[in-house]
């Protein structure tokens, strides 16, 4: 009796532990999806932890920037930086070329970068990067 109680808890306990939101299901395949790109498209360039590259890559690490720009990131990913970029009071001179990635790809990097490095934010979508990219300056 004592062991079919236990494997009743420790099912009951997997399954309360499987169990999350489809919130959080979305974010889980963004996020990964996200590492992924970030390793084969920006990692090179920007680091395996976000640092950057002295006073030419900028590092992602910046949680004020990525959160004040956030409708502009979208368009940096997508069609590149050029010219003098301030985080943190650092200046950054040199060019990201653009990468030919689609709006799920930019959706899924910019959720992985926007959340992890030290940064904390949400989801962000392929519907929400379609829309920033139709005001791209």
């Amino acid at each position: 009796m004592k062991l079919i109680s236990a494997i009743f808890l420790l099912l009951i306990l997997c399954v309360l532990a499987a169990c999350q939101s489809e919130e959080q299901i979305e974010f889980e395949r963004y996020y990964s999806a996200g590492s992924l790109v970030y390793q084969n498209k920006c990692q090179n360039c920007h680091g395996k932890e976000g640092e950057g590259l002295g006073g030419l890559i900028p590092p992602l690490t910046d949680s004020v920037y990525l959160k004040t720009n956030g409708s502009d990131l979208s368009c940096i990913v997508k069609y590149g930086l050029k010219g003098i970029i301030i985080l943190s009071n650092k200046k950054f001179e040199g060019e990201m070329p653009p990468n030919g990635l689609a709006p799920i790809e930019i959706a899924r990097v910019l959720t992985y970068v926007t959340n992890s490095f030290g940064n904390k934010s949400a989801t962000i979508t392929s519907g929400q990067v379609e829309n920033d990219l139709k005001n791209c300056k």
